[in-house]
C-alpha cells in the first residue's frame, strides 16, 4: 500500500488525512498506523532541527546583546508552511554539429553516412532497413554507425535529422509544404494563419518565465548590450533595439559584417550579446557571437533549431519557430518573444519606466516628428 502525504499540510494534519484511508480494524490497521507514526515523527523532527539551528544562528549573530527577543512567527510559519522547492529551469542543450558527429567515425563509415547530413529531408522518415538499403549497407552496420556517432538509439538519430532538415530548409522546400495545386486563396490564407497559431503555441508551451526574468536582470546590469542580426532578422534586431533604448538601456545593434566586427571587439565580461539567426545561421552573426563569447561576454541566442550554430556558441538560447507554408519566414513567434522581453523589462523597474515615459509623453504629444492636420 502506498502512503500519499499531502505536501501542503503540516505533519500532524497529514496524519489525520491519511488515517481516514487506513483500515479500521485488524492487524493491518496496527501495522500501517505504526508506520505512519514513524514518518510523521521524522518530518516533525527534521523541521524542529532546522528551526533550532536557525535560532542558534541568530543568537550567535547577536553576540553579547543584553536582550534577545524571540517571536513565535518564524517558528509557526516554518511548521505550518512547508518549504517550497525551487523549480528547475530547463534550457535547450547545445547539440553537436554534423561535422563533430562525423569526426567520431572512420573515413569509410563517414562516406556511408555523409549524404544523410547533406540532404536530411530525403532520409528522415526512413526505417533502419530502408536507410541501410538506400546507402548500400546492412541494418547491423547502420546501427553501429548510429551508435558510433553517440546517438542513444536510431529514433534519436531521426530526431537529429529532423532538426537538420529544419536548419537546412530552403525557400523552395518551405513553398512545397504549402497547399498543393491551385488551391483557393481562402485555403492558403487559412493554412498560413494556422501555422502562425501553431508557432505561437510552441512558444507558449516552451517559454520559462524564470529564464525571461534572469535575462531581464542581465539586461539591466550589463555595461553594454549588443544585438546581432542580419538579412531579414535585422528587422527583429531593430525592433528590440528601439524599445530597449526607450527604457534607457545601453543597447546597440550590429546588422552588417563591419558593424559586427567593430562592436564585438571591445566586449568583455560585463557585457551582454543577443544574437538572432535562423536555419543554418548567418555567417556574420555566428562569427560575431563566437568572438563575443571568446571575449567573455554573456551570449544569448535566438534561433529555431537545436542544431543551429547559434546554440553551439551561446551560453543559453531560446527556440522560436518561423515555419510558414510560403517561401518566406514567419516572425510571429520571434516578435511575441521580444514583446515578452520588453514587457518584463518595463515592469522590472516600473517606477523608473514610468518616469522615463512621463518625459517621453511631452514629445509624443507635441514633438515635430508627428504630423498635425
Amino acid at each position: 500500500m502506498r502512503l500519499l502525504f499531502p505536501q501542503n499540510k503540516p505533519p500532524w494534519l497529514r496524519q489525520h488525512y491519511i488515517q481516514q484511508s487506513l483500515p479500521r480494524h485488524g492487524p493491518s490497521n496496527l501495522f500501517f498506523r505504526s508506520l505512519l507514526s514513524v514518518f510523521v515523527a521524522r518530518d516533525v523532527l527534521a523541521t524542529f532541527r532546522f528551526v533550532v539551528g536557525d535560532i542558534a544562528k541568530h543568537v550567535t549573530a547577536l553576540g553579547s546583546s543584553s536582550s534577545i527577543r524571540l517571536t513565535r512567527t518564524p517558528l509557526s510559519n516554518m511548521l505550518l508552511c512547508p518549504m517550497k522547492r525551487q523549480r528547475k529551469v530547463t534550457r535547450p542543450v547545445p547539440v553537436k554539429s554534423p561535422s563533430a558527429r562525423l569526426s567520431l567515425l572512420s573515413p569509410k563509415r563517414q562516406a556511408i553516412i555523409r549524404s544523410t547530413f547533406e540532404r536530411p529531408r530525403e532520409f528522415v522518415l526512413l526505417s533502419v532497413r530502408a536507410l541501410a538499403e538506400r546507402l548500400g549497407t546492412d541494418p547491423a552496420t547502420m546501427i553501429r554507425i548510429v551508435r558510433g556517432m553517440q546517438f542513444a538509439s536510431y529514433r534519436e538519430f531521426q530526431h537529429y535529422l529532423h532538426e537538420l532538415s529544419i536548419a537546412h530548409a530552403t525557400s523552395l522546400d518551405t513553398m512545397r509544404t504549402g497547399p498543393v495545386g491551385k488551391s483557393a486563396i481562402s485555403v492558403q490564407t487559412r493554412a498560413s494563419l494556422d501555422q502562425d497559431v501553431e508557432n505561437m503555441n510552441r512558444l507558449a508551451q516552451s517559454l520559462d518565465p524564470q529564464r525571461i526574468a534572469a535575462l531581464v536582470r542581465r539586461l539591466y546590469s550589463a555595461r553594454r548590450v549588443v544585438l546581432l542580426g542580419g538579412d531579414l532578422a535585422a528587422n527583429l534586431v531593430k525592433f528590440l533595439e528601439h524599445l530597449l533604448i526607450i527604457l534607457g538601456l545601453p543597447v546597440t545593434s550590429a546588422t552588417s559584417p563591419a558593424e559586427v566586427v567593430h562592436k564585438v571587439r571591445p566586449l568583455g565580461k560585463q557585457d551582454l550579446v543577443i544574437a538572432v539567426s535562423y536555419g543554418r545561421g548567418l555567417r556574420q552573426t555566428v562569427e560575431g557571437l563566437r568572438q563575443a563569447r571568446a571575449n567573455g561576454a554573456h551570449c544569448v541566442g535566438i534561433t529555431n533549431t537545436l542544431v543551429s550554430p547559434i546554440g553551439e556558441f551561446a551560453h543559453e538560447s531560446f527556440l522560436t519557430s518561423i515555419e510558414t507554408p510560403s517561401f518566406g519566414s514567419s516572425y510571429v513567434a520571434p516578435m511575441a518573444l521580444f514583446n515578452v522581453i520588453v514587457v518584463a523589462c518595463a515592469n522590472h523597474r516600473r517606477g523608473r519606466t514610468l518616469a522615463l515615459l512621463k518625459q517621453l509623453e511631452q514629445e509624443q504629444r507635441h514633438g515635430f516628428r508627428w504630423y498635425e492636420s
